[in-house]
């Protein structure tokens, strides 16, 4: 079956658009295939910086042919009205049938609908999906008024091997050619399909598969540091982008003057790779060697050494500059800064930075409270130095050093080496993957900037919504869960959200009443649980505790201490992975369905106490004994927090409530002694329900 061959041929697509461009290319062709009704094969994408090329196997030659039965008017209907159903489908009476149903007889047209040549279907459908492709920036170009991320210089489009024509706004040209690398092989060559043109670049030194080229470059570096009795640096978001700034990647080595090996690592790293791309390659002891890889677009005739150099200079310029920024910058002391930062707005309701510094300088200390090893004066210290690098030179040229560089600049000054680590570490965990502090300082330092920016906007009414979340509110939250969990803090959420609330009541200005409508602080502090809360259950999900088993103990309220609730869901997991758990669980579902009958039956509730004189059977008052007993361990183990006590006290229901099911008719004929039972099997239900609501748990 014939295959399509498209490639749009442009100028150089931006390295961070092209992996999402060719997703996108391959979604719409898709879709218009699907539209069109042409089954097919396999959809293929490859992108290169000049290049998006899409080919899709087993299309058929045209479309298949349709039937369609429609139903019009009875026969004996008015004639304006049968001559408006022939009129509408292109018919004559005559080509009509004549059917009888329940209703009468009417007319029936049986329309066929021939398909078309599938080589006819795709022109008008890739001209849109051409326009349709979306980009985050697009441009427009000459006198024409088609936008698209670079102006697109040639449209290739075979089908079968034949050539379709494809048109644009801008009239692009469409034809069988394209070309090979810019400068070994810029003439034009035709090609007859996906392999013939596979081949041709490869031969015209385009290496068309992204993976491909990816792993070149990342053997390629590795084998150069090698060479050199270095490693390179670990750095996949770096291979993925310089695989989309060349064709054909040539690596080669390249090196940094001494006279720059004394500015700290992360700078010189950030600087190469954020401006020139390079890779930075390590010693032996993980320490930053003078060294650097560099990916050519270009195999030259010296070997290189022109490119090395030319880059080495380059760098040089751009290290220079670093280094100036690393020496003018430690000629003041980090604190002198602090004062600056009221040159900087945090949000403009919540004040300047230099504000948000005071706040999480008095929270840290109160938070060092509930931090083991945690000195107040310390935690407060480096809380006020957080932030002083922002107004730093080597910070304005290199935002992602915030806090690295403030590091460096306080063990410069003196300060402990706890404080600074406190300084650098006191933004993680950024994401998942982030590792997350442990030092008792950083910990504080950490916990006092994330709550106070979570509480600041929820105050003024800027929570995440479905789609939205510009002030990664979220990512905060989840730092905060994991800083809490990970450290096994027994953190009060309830008292630190209100200390941080009156910290912007102390230092903002009229806050009051620049808050949203109703947000008082009450409202706001249960706006922050619940919200802790659904952060908590997706990151409790993703490592793998069930849902329902979290929203068991959730449901049960007033529960702020993170790391006790955990402690409730893994014994809650615990004991319902057991026999007795599992058949508990189904004695509550029995129980607390006979029970909701019931009490919708007689439109009351059984909650009242239960008599003992109305108990007739033995395992009736073994069930009660048994409550009274689970109870009171349960709630002993519980305020000890001793949760998997807590679950097996009331695996000790099991026998008692078996034998009462097997034994004991609910429904007695006995008013009396049927409401007793009934009130026995709530409080069986209320019972568990100390230890979770086991209505929220699944099966």
């Amino acid at each position: 079956m014939p295959e399509l061959l498209l490639e749009l041929f442009s100028e150089e697509i931006p390295a961070r658009m092209q992996a999402r461009a060719a997703d996108d290319l391959a979604r719409l062709v898709a879709v218009g295939l699907k539209e069109a009704g042409l089954e097919h094969g396999e959809i293929h994408t490859f992108v290169t910086p000049r290049r998006l090329t899409l080919v899709v196997d087993g299309l058929p030659e045209k479309q298949p042919d349709l039937s369609d039965e429609k139903r019009g008017p009875k026969i004996n209907a008015p004639d304006k009205a049968i001559e408006g159903f022939l009129k509408a489908n292109g018919l004559s009476r005559e080509d009509c049938e004549e059917r009888e149903l329940e209703r009468g007889t009417f007319l029936f047209a049986v329309l066929e609908k021939t398909g078309s040549q599938t080589a006819l279907v795709l022109p008008d459908m890739l001209s849109g999906v051409i326009a349709e492709l979306p980009w985050q920036k697009s441009m427009r170009w000459g006198a024409g008024s088609m936008r698209w991320v670079r102006s697109l210089q040639r449209i290739l489009c075979l089908f079968g091997g034949q050539t379709l024509e494809v048109k644009t706004r801008n009239d692009v040209p469409c034809g069988n050619e394209t070309s090979g690398h810019r400068f070994f092989a810029p003439e034009p060559f035709a090609v007859q399909d996906f392999a013939d043109y596979g081949e041709k670049l490869r031969a015209a030194h385009v290496i068309l598969d992204r993976e491909e080229r990816k792993s070149l470059i990342l053997d390629g570096a590795q084998k150069a540091a090698a060479q050199k009795g270095l490693s390179l640096r670990d750095d996949p978001g770096l291979v993925d982008e310089v695989a989309g700034l060349v064709e054909w990647p040539v690596v080669m080595t390249g090196r940094i003057d001494d006279d720059f090996m004394d500015v700290p690592d992360e700078v010189l790293i950030t600087s190469m790779r954020a401006h020139q791309k390079y890779f930075s390659l390590l010693n032996a002891d993980g320490s930053l060697a003078p060294r650097f890889v560099v990916v050519a677009n270009v195999e030259a005739k010296d070997g290189g050494a022109a490119i090395v150099a030319g880059n080495e200079r380059v760098l040089r310029a751009r290290l220079s500059d670093a280094k100036f920024f690393w020496d003018q910058d430690r000629k003041a002391e980090l604190a002198s800064r602090v004062q600056h930062l009221a040159d900087s707005v945090f949000h403009a309701k919540l004040g300047t930075m230099a504000q948000k510094v005071e706040r999480i300088t008095v929270l840290a200390g109160e938070l060092a409270d509930h931090i083991p090893d945690c000195g107040a004066g310390d935690a407060t210290r480096a809380a006020h130095l957080a932030k002083a690098d922002l107004v730093s030179e080597m910070v304005y040229e290199f935002p992602e050093l915030q806090g690295a560089m403030g590091r460096y600049y306080a063990l410069h000054d003196g300060e402990d080496a706890a404080i600074a680590d406190a300084i650098a570490e006191h933004y993680s965990p950024v994401g998942p993957g982030d590792d997350c502090p442990t030092a008792p300082l950083s910990v504080a330092v950490a916990l006092a900037d994330k709550l106070d920016t979570l509480v600041g906007f929820f105050a003024i009414d800027e929570k995440p919504t479905g789609s939205r979340d510009p002030y990664a509110l979220r990512r905060a939250a989840l730092g905060i869960i994991r800083l809490i969990l990970e450290n096994n803090l027994r953190l009060p959420l309830r008292e630190v959200f209100m200390k941080a609330y009156w910290g912007y009541n102390e230092t903002v200005s009229d806050f009051e009443n620049t808050l949203a409508d109703g947000h008082q602080p009450k409202i706001v502090e249960r706006e922050l649980l619940d919200f802790f809360a659904d952060r908590l259950k997706v990151h409790l999900r993703e490592r793998g505790v069930r849902h329902d088993h979290v929203e068991a103990v959730f449901a049960l309220g007033g529960e702020d201490d993170l790391v006790r609730l955990l402690a409730r869901v893994h014994a809650l997991s615990g004991f319902l992975a057991t026999d007795d758990g599992e058949n508990l669980l189904a004695a509550y579902k029995r129980a607390s369905n006979i029970v909701a009958i019931e009490e919708k039956k007689d439109g009351t509730t059984f909650e009242g106490k239960i008599l003992a004189d109305r108990l007739s059977q033995q395992e009736e008052r073994a069930l009660v004994d048994g409550l009274t007993a689970s109870a009171a361990s349960a709630n002993s183990a519980v305020a000890e927090e001793k949760y998997v006590a807590a679950m097996e006290a009331m695996a000790n229901l099991r026998e008692p409530v078996d034998l009462f099911f097997d034994k004991v008719t609910v429904n007695a004929e006995d008013a009396d002694i049927r409401a007793n039972r009934l009130r026995l099997l709530s409080q069986f239900r209320s019972t568990l329900g100390r230890i979770a609501d086991f209505s929220r748990i699944e099966g």
